[in-house]
Order: C-alpha cells, then sequence, then structure tokens
C-alpha cells in the first residue's frame, strides 16, 4: 500500500535548490534571493542535514554563503523550486520510493525548464533512492497530507487547463491515489488572488498540522480579493469528513500581510512555513501582526521550536515563500 507521509513525520534531511534566474530576481535581487537560501539552510541545519542542490557552475559561491554545515551537491538545475520540481516521496509496502512527476514549468510559463524537468530523477539517483516516474503534471506545492490517506488542494490549481486539461477531477484523484495513496482529497476552490505564477498552489493557503487539523490563511483586509477567497476556502474545509471519517477541525492564521517592491505588490503568507525535526520555520516580513500569527502556528506544532525567518518578501517577489524552496525527504 503506497503512502505519503506527513510533513510532519520525521525527516532524514531536507533538500533546497540554488536560486540561478535573473528573469526572476533582476539585478541585486538575484545575490539577496541567495542570502535569503542560506541563511534558511543554515537556520535548518541546526535541527537536521541540509543539501542544496546547485548548478555546477554555482556551487563554489553556495558553499562558500552556506558554510560547512550544508552539503552542497553539484546537478544541473534552471529554477530553485523543488517543492515542485523534485521528487515527492512515500512508502510503498514499507520502502522509501521517490515518485517523479512531470513538470511543466506551471503550465510553460518559464523556459527553459528541462533540466527542472529532470531533477528529480537526477536527485534521486544520486542519493541512492528507487524511483517511479507517473505521466501526471504535478507539483508538490499543489498538495498537502495528514499522512493517513487525507490530502488537501485547490481547484484552481489542479484543475487548470495548462496541467492535464484532459483529465477530470476523478481521474486526477485516481492517478493520486495510485502514486500518493489519496484516500480522500479536500478540493478548496482557491488559491491567493495574485498567485499567477503556480495558478493557486495550496502551500501559500493550507497545511495539514496533524490528522484531523487544518491550518488556513485568511485575510483580514475587505478590500482585498483574498479576503472572499479564503472565507470560501475555511468554510469549505471547516468540518469536512476525511479519510478516517474524522470531522475536520479548522485553523485561520487571519492576517496575511502584502509587500510591494520596485513596482511589484505580493502577498507574503505565513502559510508557506516549512515543518521539520522539531521545528517550524514562517516566512515574515516585519508586519505588526507577525508574533500574534506565529503564536497560532506554534499551538499547532507542540514540542516543535516555531520560528521567524524574514526573508518572506524576497521569496515572494521570485514567485514563492520557504515551503516552495525546501523539500523533506522522510526518514
Amino acid at each position: 500500500m503506497v503512502r505519503m507521509p506527513g510533513e510532519f513525520a520525521p525527516h532524514e534531511r531536507t533538500v533546497i535548490c540554488w536560486p540561478t534566474r535573473h528573469e526572476i530576481y533582476p539585478g541585486r535581487l538575484l545575490d539577496e534571493a541567495r542570502d535569503a537560501h542560506a541563511e534558511l539552510a543554515q537556520a535548518i541545519a541546526r535541527y537536521e542535514p541540509v543539501t542544496m542542490i546547485a548548478r555546477p557552475d554555482q556551487a563554489v559561491d553556495a558553499a562558500e554563503r552556506c558554510g560547512g554545515g550544508v552539503d552542497v551537491v553539484e546537478l544541473p538545475i534552471d529554477d530553485s523550486w523543488f517543492r515542485d520540481t523534485g521528487p515527492i516521496y512515500v512508502y510503498d509496502d514499507g520502502s522509501r520510493t521517490a515518485v517523479d512527476f512531470s513538470f511543466n514549468s506551471w503550465g510553460e510559463k518559464f523556459a527553459p525548464w528541462d533540466d527542472d524537468a529532470a531533477v528529480a530523477r537526477r536527485w534521486a539517483q544520486h542519493a541512492g533512492h528507487p524511483t517511479r516516474s507517473v505521466d501526471l503534471v504535478f507539483e508538490g506545492g499543489s498538495i498537502s497530507t495528514d499522512g493517513e490517506g487525507s490530502f488537501v488542494t485547490t481547484v484552481q490549481c489542479l484543475m487548470h487547463p495548462n496541467r492535464n486539461p484532459s483529465l477530470t477531477r476523478r481521474r486526477i484523484e485516481a492517478a493520486l491515489s495510485d502514486a500518493l495513496g489519496v484516500e480522500s482529497m479536500l478540493w478548496l476552490p482557491y488559491g491567493l488572488a495574485l498567485d499567477d505564477d503556480t495558478d493557486g498552489h495550496v502551500d501559500n493557503v493550507a497545511a495539514f498540522a496533524s490528522p484531523g487539523t487544518l491550518v488556513v490563511q485568511g485575510c483580514d483586509d475587505p478590500d482585498e480579493p483574498d479576503h472572499l477567497r479564503m472565507d470560501v476556502n475555511r468554510r469549505t474545509a471547516d468540518g469536512w469528513p476525511d479519510a478516517r471519517g474524522r470531522e475536520l477541525a479548522v485553523v485561520e492564521v487571519p492576517v496575511l500581510p502584502f509587500r510591494e517592491r520596485d513596482g511589484e505588490r505580493v502577498p507574503v503568507p505565513y502559510l508557506n512555513y516549512y515543518v521539520g525535526n522539531g521545528f517550524v520555520v514562517v516566512p515574515t516580513c516585519g508586519h505588526p501582526a507577525d508574533d500574534d500569527m506565529l503564536a497560532i502556528i506554534a499551538e499547532q506544532y507542540p514540542g516543535r521550536v516555531t520560528f521567524p525567518l524574514e526573508i518572506g518578501e524576497i521569496l515572494a517577489i521570485g514567485g514563492g515563500g520557504i515551503h516552495c524552496i525546501t523539500q523533506q525527504i522522510p526518514a
């Protein structure tokens, strides 16, 4: 039986990719993004092993910025979003397997993507992990699981015609059941309104904190489109019967910060956090509500240290957050 463990299950390590694209981080922003990736890698390395994948011509820079506590592996990549380009790990009758989905750069948005489409298999081969390829365009940031067969996604992303236009919802669920062990799927209607790059990934708006508990992003500003969208998501999730017949408890993080830089306005969702061995790291951007929102998240992860990293703004400008650039390797 195939089972994808929850992110909160024990990790062997975390894998991150080094930023490469000047088009995404023009001018000085690429340097800032690299410093942010290094800061995150160093923070996680206090709790579990970290590997940074870098292009061969950028590996020395990555190693120098990350320091000796982070392993650097040279592999060709196009971009830094390993949550979406890397493998998703499952247990299959007790054996750990890296699942390699098809990747089309979020609907053929950012060319080239050949190396990103190959990095899941290349990483798994480097690590010596058995791999299974699945002919479905899919990204890791589009799902969250409780580790017991319950998953959450968004209609906005998985049903978008730039991914798998010939597939119905039922056929997508069937493919994910075979690949990841989906028994029950909660389809939230929306991602964030400004999330054009991923077409509404769920890791900006919802995450399972434990079996039976879902944390969701709210929006406290009634003038923002996300105010209604996040409210609909919350009401859709509340009381949903999960794969084990429990009524889902929904915990809202009610504030959604926005930042503007160089003429670009971006949301910085707290929900794009990452859970590892003994810690939760949350992207922040200096909003007055940071401490209160971190306290809400921390309550859902007893026994873990919940801490902020003020790198949310630069990652959001690039199109994501802390969760988007990390991928857990389960123990």
